[in-house]
C-alpha cells in the first residue's frame, strides 16, 4: 500500500525533511493589505516575507486556509492517484479551520475519487484520515515527522492511524516570543488571551519574556523570564533535562521567527544539542512558517515533541 503524508503550510519541518519524505503542503493565504502570499513552505519566500514585509504589514495582516473545495481539487488531481491511504494532519482545531474544511473535503473526496483513478488506470481504493495534531506549529512537525517517517519504514496504515491517535494528545510545545506587544496585538485581533494585560505592561517594562506552553490544543504562559535570550535558554534547558528523562518520540522540532541558522547560537542550544545526541534524538529545525510568523512576530523560538507533560522548570 502506498501511503502519504499531507500537512497544512503551519506545520514547521524542515524543507530538507518534507523533499525527502515526499510530504505533501495545503497552502495559506497570507492577505497583506492588496498582495496576497500564498505560504507553501518555500524557505526563501518566507525569509523575505520576514525581512521586507512583516514588520510593516504582519500585524494587519489575516490568513485564508485552503477551503474544502480547493482541498477537494487538490487530492483528486494528484494524491488520489499517488497514494491508496493518506494521512493528512492539521494545525489544532482550536486554532484555526483547516482541520474543520479538511474534514469536510474528505467526504467528497471519498465520495469521487473513483471517477479519478479510474481516468488514469489506477485501480483499488483509496482511503484518507484528516488528524487534528492538537497542536501548532512544530508541534504539528513532530506529528507529521512521525506519520512520514512511520510509512517511509512500511508500517500498516492502522498502526500509523493508532500511533497517531495516541501521539497527539501527548505532544507538548512550548514558544519564547521576542515581541510581546506584537503576539499580544495579534491576540486580541483573534480572541486569544495567552497574554494578558497585566503580564504584557509588567513584561514591557522590566523586557520579561513568557515561556508559552501549547498541549492538548489549548495555550498558557508557564513562566516569565527577564530577557529574552535567558527565556530561551532556560527553555532549551529544561528541553535537554525531559531528553534526559526520556521522550516519547526519536525527534523533537525546533522552528525560529528568522534564518534557521541563528539558532545553534542561542544561548542553551549547545546543551539540548548535546542531549539528543547522547539520547539518538533527532532534531528536526526549520524556519517558522509565515503563517505562524503572522501571530508571534519575528524571533519567535518554538520547540515540540512527544512525551510527557511535566512542570516547566
Amino acid at each position: 500500500m502506498r501511503i502519504g503524508v499531507v500537512a497544512d503550510a503551519t506545520c514547521d519541518l524542515p524543507q530538507e525533511f518534507l523533499q525527502e519524505h515526499r510530504v505533501g503542503i495545503l497552502p495559506v493565504a497570507i492577505h497583506l493589505g492588496d498582495e496576497v502570499l500564498n505560504d507553501v513552505r518555500d524557505p526563501e519566500v518566507t525569509l523575505k516575507f520576514y525581512a521586507e514585509q512583516l514588520a510593516s504589514k504582519g500585524l494587519n495582516a489575516h490568513t485564508v486556509p485552503f477551503t474544502a473545495e480547493q482541498i477537494r481539487e487538490k487530492f483528486l488531481s494528484d494524491m488520489v492517484l499517488e497514494y491508496d491511504y493518506v494521512f493528512c494532519v492539521t494545525i489544532t482545531a482550536t486554532r484555526s479551520a483547516i482541520f474543520e474544511n479538511a474534514t469536510k473535503a474528505s467526504f467528497a473526496i471519498l465520495n469521487d475519487y473513483k471517477n479519478a483513478r479510474a481516468r488514469q488506470g489506477v485501480s483499488g481504493p483509496f482511503a484518507l484520515r484528516v488528524v487534528d495534531s492538537k497542536s501548532m506549529f512544530c508541534g504539528t512537525g513532530v506529528l507529521a515527522a512521525e506519520a512520514a517517517k512511520l510509512a517511509r519504514s512500511g508500517v500498516s496504515s492502522n498502526d500509523i492511524r493508532k500511533r497517531l491517535d495516541e501521539l497527539r494528545e501527548n505532544i507538548v510545545g512550548y514558544m519564547v516570543p521576542d515581541d510581546l506587544y506584537y503576539i499580544r496585538s495579534r491576540g486580541i485581533k483573534k480572541g486569544e488571551k495567552s497574554i494578558g494585560l497585566l503580564t504584557y505592561a509588567i513584561g514591557s517594562a522590566l523586557d520579561i519574556k513568557p515561556v508559552i506552553l501549547c498541549y492538548r490544543g489549548e495555550t498558557q504562559p508557564v513562566a516569565k523570564v527577564r530577557g529574552y535570550e535567558r527565556a530561551v535558554e532556560r527553555l532549551f534547558r529544561h528541553v535537554a533535562a525531559e531528553v534526559r528523562r526520556g521522550i516519547g518520540t526519536q525527534h523533537l522540532c525546533i522552528s525560529y521567527g528568522g534564518p534557521v541558522s541563528r539558532v545553534a547560537a542561542l544561548p542553551g542550544y549547545d546543551e539540548l544539542a548535546k542531549a539528543a545526541r547522547e539520547h539518538n534524538i533527532e532534531i528536526l529545525t526549520s524556519i517558522m512558517s509565515a503563517t505562524a510568523a503572522v501571530n508571534t512576530g519575528g524571533g519567535c523560538v518554538a520547540v515540540a515533541w512527544g512525551g510527557e507533560l511535566n512542570p516547566f522548570s
